[in-house]
């Protein structure tokens, strides 16, 4: 009789210190001021976008940060880049607190740029970083998304990606009219309250076909097990190669967790979404935000009734920027849904 073997030990997950930020898109949503400029150097009241992103990554710890550029985007490594002459002129000036300014989104972390030759997808982008992360896990920072940096939702996936190992992705409830803009995600529960396991995973599904009202968003940390999947992975909805697809074999085998944020998150790839950032953004800031809410009270006070219920988003949007943040964990646009727990995904 063989006698029964003890559990075997966790293998310890590698530490994370590596941070992929995709930014080779096209930002046509935002044409005619993407012409010349990268969507991610739009600035959301005094910073691109970008350097959001990258105070994110840094923030948690990942002190490495590679970006998947293109052709066009010279503009992002410039940012990243010291500008002597602007930094000679502020320090003849004395102007300590724009020189620091100057200064700053090239000391957030040692950062790296490679370009994605053809537009092939996020799951393409992804594996355009293999040579730089090699075998080690790593971050996905979407330039798209833009976590409120009161939030610690990157630390937390850190967190889950070194209790589990494989890969974690950040979730969201949505309303089911707009799981079409999302990837989706089957869940079950895991034993934690704003942790579960992802059983399967669907491209932007119509309301009936979503496997549950939780989306994906853009933090991923990922295991280097995805890059042989993205090399094997066929491209999929819009001729491109999805790291959906990708991510749903790892979750089939049983290694994709989810974080279930329920913090304040900003989407700055759409128009009136990127408005209600900069908004939101602008009144709370110390420096700006007493003024600026003062005077948009007064424009919001003066603004006409809307004409009709599709147009309730127009006024409403920016009455909440003043009086109350979303507490649902959504964009500004979204409608407050219910909290997670563990029972909504049973």
């Amino acid at each position: 009789m063989i006698a029964p073997q003890p559990p075997a030990t966790p293998v310890p997950a590698r530490a994370v210190r590596k941070a992929v930020v995709p930014a080779a898109g096209l930002g046509t949503r935002f044409l005619p001021a993407t012409k010349a400029t990268p969507k991610e150097m739009l600035p959301v009241v005094d910073k691109p976008a970008i350097q959001y992103v990258v105070e994110e990554a840094a923030a948690a710890g990942l002190d490495d940060v590679l970006m998947v550029t293109g052709r066009h985007k010279r503009a992002i490594e410039d940012h990243f880049d010291h500008a002597f002459e602007l930094e000679q002129a502020l320090a003849a000036k004395g102007d300590t607190a724009r020189l620091d300014a100057v200064r700053d989104p090239a000391r957030l972390a040692d950062i790296h740029h490679i370009r994605q030759g053809d537009p092939l997808g996020l799951g393409h982008a992804v594996l355009c970083a293999r040579h730089h992360v090699g075998n080690e896990p790593f971050a996905v920072l979407l330039g798209d998304d833009l976590i409120d940096p009161r939030e610690t939702l990157l630390s937390r996936m850190l967190e889950v990606r070194e209790r589990y190992a494989g890969s974690v992705v950040a979730l969201m409830e949505v309303d089911p009219a707009r799981t079409h803009l999302y990837g989706c995600a089957a869940v079950e529960p895991a034993g934690g309250d704003d942790v579960v396991r992802v059983t399967g995973l669907v491209e932007k599904p119509t309301p009936a076909t979503a496997p549950s009202r939780y989306a994906v968003i853009g933090r991923y940390v990922l295991d280097p097990a995805v890059f042989g999947v993205l090399e094997r992975t066929p491209p999929g909805r819009g001729g491109e190669i999805q790291l959906t697809d990708a991510l749903q074999e790892l979750a089939a085998a049983g290694t994709v967790h989810g974080v279930v944020f329920s913090g304040l998150r900003y989407d700055t790839g759409d128009k009136a979404d990127y408005l209600r950032t900069v908004v939101r953004l602008a009144c709370a800031r110390a420096d700006l935000g007493p003024e600026f809410t003062r005077w948009l009270k007064e424009f919001v006070a003066d603004l006409p009734a809307p004409a009709a219920e599709p147009e309730r988003h127009h006024r409403a949007a920016l009455e909440g920027a003043v009086e109350a943040p979303p507490t649902s964990g959504q964009t500004v646009a979204d409608a407050p849904l219910r909290p997670f727990t563990p029972a909504n995904v049973a």
